[in-house]
This record gives structure tokens, sequence and C-alpha cells, in this order.
């Protein structure tokens, strides 16, 4: 099978690249600044604004499967309509599509329980941006993967575990927020979960996240835990009273999907055992 990876570069793209190539596969992978260090994969410079890129890219790789892992936060071109662009590209290739998308989409208010069939309603403009990515998708390529998941922990590649080291560590400051809930996943776990759906015939959206909800906080607390640092040197605080905009509490609900699936998608509080 012959897989192209958007993003590949990236903290997310990386494992994928590297299950990938691991099963045996043709990989290809792409990249905004600088190509990731798998020398095993093909590596492709690739601006998602650009439509020639990528046709250019699609052409040369002719993927079966194409994995979107690629991230512009709020960058409306990149983000909201560079998938969009990319779907185009696969449903004309006849390539299998997964489009890695985002808790972001929800708001949280009136409810906390996310499943399958809830409708998106951001409040920032990264998850208005992702929304917008998932109805283009789903119009162009019909039978593409919409993959929805949640903050994604591993090693200090994560931006989550960079950000408790240099809080405990006292090289930045800020606060670990206590009532801004959600349902993290390993990035080894996520990687090869998406992965299983390229080489299925799933379609639709699915929901790819950890199976425990916990704050901001506790997940902070479980990695200072796991790598030797003194936990109790987290500061916490309310994102409630911050004035910071986005959801409070957005909890994926993944058991739809985990039933498809022999990857399990583990909680924190056992991956950060």
């Amino acid at each position: 099978m012959t897989v192209l990876i958007l993003g590949g570069s990236g903290f997310l793209g990386t494992e994928l690249v590297r299950q990938s190539t691991a099963a045996g596969h043709a990989t290809a992978a792409t990249f905004a600044s600088r190509p990731g260090s798998a020398a095993v994969a093909a590596w492709h410079a690739l601006d998602l604004r650009d439509p020639d890129r990528i046709e250019a890219v699609m052409a040369e790789v002719n993927p079966q499967v194409v994995v979107n892992a690629a991230s512009g936060n709020a960058d409306w071109a990149v983000t909201a309509e560079g998938p969009i662009r990319v779907a185009m590209a696969a449903a004309r290739y006849g390539s299998r599509l997964v489009h890695v998308s985002s808790d972001a989409v929800f708001s949280g208010m009136g409810r906390v329980h996310y499943d399958e069939s809830c409708l998106p309603d951001p409040l920032t403009p990264y998850g208005a941006a992702k929304a917008a990515a998932e109805t283009g998708v789903r119009l162009v390529h019909p039978k593409a993967v919409i993959a929805r998941t949640s903050l994604i922990v591993g090693d200090q590649r994560s931006a989550h575990v960079r950000a408790v080291h240099a809080l405990a560590t006292g090289v930045r400051t800020g606060v670990l927020f206590t009532d801004d809930i959600r349902c993290p996943v390993h990035v080894g776990d996520l990687a090869a979960a998406v992965l299983e759906l390229a080489a299925s015939n799933a379609r639709g959206t699915h929901h790819l996240a950890g199976a425990d909800a916990i704050s901001r906080h506790e997940l902070g607390v479980l990695i200072a835990r796991r790598d030797g640092l003194d936990a109790s040197r987290l500061p916490a605080g309310l994102r409630a009273t911050s004035g910071l905009p986005g959801a409070l509490d957005v909890r994926l609900d993944s058991r739809a999907t985990q039933q498809q699936l022999r990857t399990r998608l583990r909680g924190a509080r056992r991956f950060l055992a």
C-alpha cells in the first residue's frame, strides 16, 4: 500500500510515518518548512494553500491512501481550505482519505459528551476552521474518514509535555486549568488507529480520543510524575476566569469507533502510569 502523510514532520505525522514504514508500506510524507528525520520516507515540500503543488505531489506519489495530519492552527487558508483542496485531489485519484480533525469543533455549551452524531458548534477561529474543513471534505470526498481527536500526548515532542516540563522547572510562567476537561490520547495509539481506519472500508466521522476525561492540570500532574518532576510546582487556575476563549469541558465519546478497532485507545491515567 502506498501511503501519503500530509504534515509528516509534525508530532502526529512523525509517528504516522514511523508506523507506516514499519508496517512495510511505501510511505511518502509532506512538510511545510523542513522534512522529517525518517530517511525511509520520500519527502515532499507542500503548501496546502497551493492547489498546483497539491496536484503535483499527488501525481508523483499516486497514493492509495492519503492521511491529512497537517495543521495550520487558525490560518483559514491552510486549516479550512487546504483540506478541501486535498480531498478534491484524493477523490480525483481514487485515493482513500483520512482527515484528522479536532475536539475544538465543539463548544462544551449545553453538553459535555460528544459522540460522532453531534454537530460542530465551535467557539474559536481554529475550531471554526476545523469544522469548515470537515464539511468541505465530506462534500467533495463522501467516502473520506473524518477522525476527530483530542490532546495528543507522548514524549517531549508533544507540546503538552513540553509545557509541563517548562512549568515544573520554572522555565516559564502560567497555569494549568482545573476546569478545562478533555480526553487525551497517546500519539502511538492515535497513529495506529488512524492507519487502521485508512486500511479499512470505514467512512464518515469517527472519534479517536482517550478513555479518560481529565483536566489539563491533572494531565500535567500525571506527566510530571511519569517524568520524575515535582508535580507540586505546577500552578493551577480556572479557565472560566482567565478571559481566554474556547470550550471548557469537551469529552469525545469514542466508544462506537473503538468497537470497530483492534487498536486500544488508552486513557491518560493508564498510558501515563
